[in-house]
């Protein structure tokens, strides 16, 4: 492992890679080779140390009055993620959210690969949604053993999010996605990235009614 990977790195750092990501790969499809931090900054409305800093975490090197080679900046950037490498994933819980994660392209482009979705429905079972086989809830553990699958995608209701965060973990899940809007407990050598929908609405609806109130005045 490198030591890049060995280290904790600050989360809104980290947070922002995919968005330069989105950037390099814009400017790489139409043919450009260089780019440089200050430019990078000024795209995505960034300072140029907040850039630097956080290119700095790939160990990539810039030079200087050139920049960087966007190819090998991609490169950086995809490994110290670990995008690099296919990361096999389940999914449980195929509603409407589930169902729309299944459907969402992007992740193939960071090497995502959902590769079944698990579900208690009786009408789900056994059936083929959006090209994933969807396998009854209770084989989770046997198929995760079979394909040596550690990182997995929860999206029930909230009121089974624990309960089943639980048997992922009895199962030797690693890394737990979790849309459920709950905050699970779970191992410290188990990795838990929430996503709250209601969260990010929070904000905006606050944000919002701020702006609303500044443009009365």
């Amino acid at each position: 492992m490198s030591e890049n990977n060995e280290r904790a790195y600050p989360v809104p750092s980290i947070r922002r890679l995919p968005l330069y990501l989105s950037f390099l790969r814009q400017l790489r499809d139409e043919k450009v080779e260089v780019v440089s931090s200050t430019r990078i900054a000024e795209e995505l409305r960034l300072t140029g140390i907040q850039v630097r800093k956080d290119l700095a975490m790939t160990g990539i090197v810039g030079r200087p009055k050139i920049g960087h080679s966007i190819n090998e900046l991609i490169g950086h950037i995809e490994c110290f993620l670990g995008w690099n490498e296919p990361r096999l994933t389940f999914l449980v819980g195929v509603g409407h959210l589930g169902t729309a994660l299944l459907g969402y392209k992007g992740f193939e482009q960071e090497n995502l690969n959902i590769v079944a979705s698990f579900d208690n429905s009786p009408e789900k079972i056994g059936t083929t949604i959006l090209g994933r086989p969807t396998y009854d809830l209770k084989d989770f553990a046997k198929k995760a053993q079979e394909m040596n699958v550690k990182c997995a995608i929860l999206a029930v209701p909230a009121m089974y999010a624990q309960e089943t965060a639980n048997m992922m973990i009895e199962a030797g899940i690693q890394g737990i996605w979790n849309f459920a809007p709950v905050q699970l407990f779970v191992p410290e050598d188990v990795v838990v990235e929430n996503v709250f929908l209601s969260s990010s609405l929070a904000a905006l609806s606050q944000r919002m009614a701020f702006q609303a109130r500044k443009n009365e005045i």
